[in-house]
């Protein structure tokens, strides 16, 4: 059987080679304490699990739900990101629901770049970015990263002759994998360049509210309040715990919802209307669900580092998302993937290696903050152990 070209672009997957480990190690006898995924432990919260729990009965939820049934969730929406960032959203044309953000970040592509287009994307960054860009036929440029700039990209370095064959920038602020955050003047600086360059801005925004401190992380749309050129994804995976679930919405230039609805439109149809429902109760109720999200998520962060300093592995404490950046000690600084194989098959303990999210994520290794103080703390020692070996 002969497969089509595009599917060996994506052949190459170091968290298949991760799980393969984790697998072996749990055949083993190996408890596993899984750093390595940013999903959730903390529960759905209760009010939203009961509006959901509501819709069961209704039978006339049961059925398809086609776009217009979506109506109510999208005006939910564009009041919230009116009343959130100020800005003025048109639900019926701004608003388009979606299986989490991954379903936008790989399907938009397809409605932006004909063969042999480019994409910006940032180096490193979320995997499923370059898969969307390698399922629509386009070319990857990637932005460096680097610590001495704040893990942000520097535009002025993307060569003139990838810029003349570029269609899309991908940005994603809080940062996955390095938590980094970005400033109101950084995003003008993207629109203007954008703008300037012909560029679709796509904003990739799920961790918009696990920041920890009083500086709220920008909407893209404060700049671009026009939605002359972005688009800016949310989930509800990371706010609310609702991962399972799998809702979130684009909201930003029309042009763009409408293509990647057509593009959505021969691919499914959406989730069942309760999950929408209580989407709907989680942005109109009271939020003291998410600070106490965030407050868990925090005092996991400040423990995490703390033990990390105490065992000679000093990395700095990160201001935002549920992850902990750390940058490999010497002996394994260019070798990423085999500490994490060999992490998790000596001890059971997975966590993310930096190669896995680009050649500039080599030399680190990513910690999910998915477990409690007291796990942290086996993984810790028993890191510990394997580090001194």
């Amino acid at each position: 059987m002969q497969l089509s070209e595009r599917i060996k672009s994506l052949e190459k997957n170091v968290f298949a080679d991760m799980d393969k480990a984790k697998t072996e190690a749990k055949l083993q006898g190996k408890t596993i304490i899984d750093l390595s995924l940013g999903s959730s432990d903390l529960p759905t919260p209760k009010h939203i699990i009961s509006s959901i729990e509501q819709s069961l009965n209704n039978t006339e939820n049961h059925g398809y739900l086609l776009h217009g049934g979506t109506a109510e969730f999208r005006k939910v929406v564009a009041n919230w990101y009116e009343k959130r960032f100020g800005i003025f959203v048109d639900w019926q044309t701004e608003v388009l629901p979606l299986i989490g953000c991954q379903e936008g970040t790989a399907h938009l592509p397809l409605a932006i770049l004909n063969t042999g287009d480019y994409a910006l994307l940032l180096d490193p960054g979320y995997p499923s970015h370059a898969g969307g860009i390698y399922l629509a036929g386009g070319q990857i440029y990637t932005m460096a990263l680097l610590a001495e700039n704040n893990f942000l990209p520097q535009f002025n370095e993307i060569p003139q002759e990838i810029l003349n064959q570029a269609k899309m920038m991908v940005l994603n602020y809080p940062h996955n994998p390095t938590s980094a955050t970005a400033s109101l003047e950084f995003f003008e600086s993207a629109v203007e360049f954008c703008k300037n360059n012909h560029l679709v801005l796509v904003h990739d925004f799920p961790y918009m509210d696990i920041v920890f401190d009083e500086n709220k992380p920008p909407s893209v749309l404060q700049v671009d309040t026009k939605k002359e050129v972005s688009i800016e994804f949310f989930t509800f995976s990371k706010s609310y715990n609702m991962g399972g679930f799998r809702i979130g919405f684009a909201i930003g230039n029309s042009q763009l919802i409408t293509a990647l609805k057509q593009i959505k439109s021969v691919v499914d149809f959406n989730q069942y209307k309760g999950i929408l429902e209580g989407a709907i109760t989680a942005l109109t109720s009271s939020q003291k669900c998410v600070e106490e999200t965030v407050k868990t998520y925090q005092e996991r962060r400040d423990f995490l580092i703390a033990e990390l300093n105490k065992i000679g592995w000093n990395v700095p404490k990160p201001s935002a998302t549920l992850y902990v950046w750390a940058k490999l000690p010497k002996q394994w600084e260019k070798n990423s993937i085999d500490f994490c194989i060999e992490l998790v098959k000596q001890t059971g303990v997975a966590l993310s290696p930096g190669a896995g999210f680009g050649d500039n994520g080599e030399g680190y290794v990513r910690f999910a903050l998915v477990k409690s103080p007291e796990i942290l703390q086996e993984a810790i020692e028993k890191i510990a152990i394997f580090m001194n070996k």
